[in-house]
C-alpha cells in the first residue's frame, strides 16, 4: 500500500513502533508549534467563537461547551474540549455510540459545527493546556468501538497510538478516515495511518497536515 498523498509506503506496523522525532529537540519545536498555533488560533478565531457560542445558546438548552473523558499521552485520560452538537438530554457522555448520518441527537447548528469541524476548536484549549497537539492521533473515548468490538480487542496493536499526544487532526483524517469505525476497514485504515504517523512524524509533516485539514474540513467539510 502507497500512501498518494505523502508518498510513503506501508511497512510492517505488526512490531513495536518507535515514534519518529522523539529527540528533545524535536519534541520541543513540536511543543512549540503547538503553543503558537494555539495562542494564533484562539486570537484569531476569538470573533467566531464568540457567534457560535451564541448561536449554541440561542438554538437549544444547555452549555456552550461539551466536555468528555478522552484517552491520552500513555492512555491517560484528560476532559477534552468542543463545541456542544447535541441535543443536552441526548448527549452520550461515554461517546461509545459513534455519531452517524442524519443522527437525530445533533441540533440544527451542531450539523454546520460538525460539517465544518468547528466543533474541535475549542480543543486549543488542550493544547494549550498541553494534553493534546495541534497533529496526533485522534483523542479516543476509553471502549471506542472498532466494527463492533472494544479497538485493543480488534487489534492489540491499538496501544501504540497513546505513545505520542493526541491531536486535533492527524494523517488518518487527511486521509479520509475520520468518523464511524463500524467497519474492519476503516477500523484498521484509522489505525494503519495513526501509527504510521507515530513512525515517520516530524514538524514538516505536521505543517502539512495542518494546512490539509484547513483545505479539507473548514472549506469542504464532509463531517457529520
Amino acid at each position: 500500500m502507497t500512501d498518494n498523498v505523502y508518498g510513503f509506503h506501508n511497512t510492517d506496523l505488526g512490531h513495536a513502533v518507535d515514534p519518529a522525532g522523539s529527540s528533545q529537540t524535536s519534541n520541543t519545536l513540536k511543543r512549540s508549534l503547538d503553543l503558537f498555533g494555539a495562542v494564533c488560533g484562539l486570537l484569531l478565531l476569538t470573533p467566531l467563537f464568540v457567534i457560535l457560542a451564541a448561536a449554541i445558546k440561542v438554538t437549544s438548552k444547555g452549555p456552550v461547551l461539551f466536555k468528555q473523558n478522552r484517552h491520552g499521552l500513555d492512555g491517560k485520560t484528560f476532559k477534552a474540549y468542543k463545541f456542544r452538537s447535541m441535543y443536552v438530554d441526548q448527549c452520550d457522555q461515554s461517546g461509545v455510540r459513534q455519531t452517524v448520518k442524519d443522527d437525530p441527537r445533533i441540533t440544527p447548528i451542531g450539523r454546520f459545527l460538525r460539517k465544518s469541524n468547528f466543533d474541535e476548536l475549542p480543543q486549543l484549549l488542550n493544547v494549550l493546556k498541553g494534553e493534546m497537539s495541534l497533529v496526533g492521533p485522534r483523542p479516543h473515548v476509553p471502549g471506542m468501538l472498532a466494527n463492533g468490538l472494544p479497538y485493543e480487542q480488534f487489534d492489540p496493536r491499538y496501544q501504540l497510538r497513546h505513545r505520542v499526544k493526541p491531536g486535533i487532526t492527524g494523517l488518518a483524517q487527511v486521509n479520509g478516515f475520520r468518523g464511524e469505525t463500524k467497519t474492519a476497514h476503516a477500523a484498521s485504515m484509522r489505525l494503519y495511518y495513526d501509527l504510521k504517523y507515530i513512525e515517520v512524524r516530524s514538524i514538516f509533516l505536521d505543517v502539512k497536515i495542518i494546512v490539509s485539514t484547513v483545505i479539507q474540513e473548514f472549506f469542504g467539510g464532509k463531517g457529520y
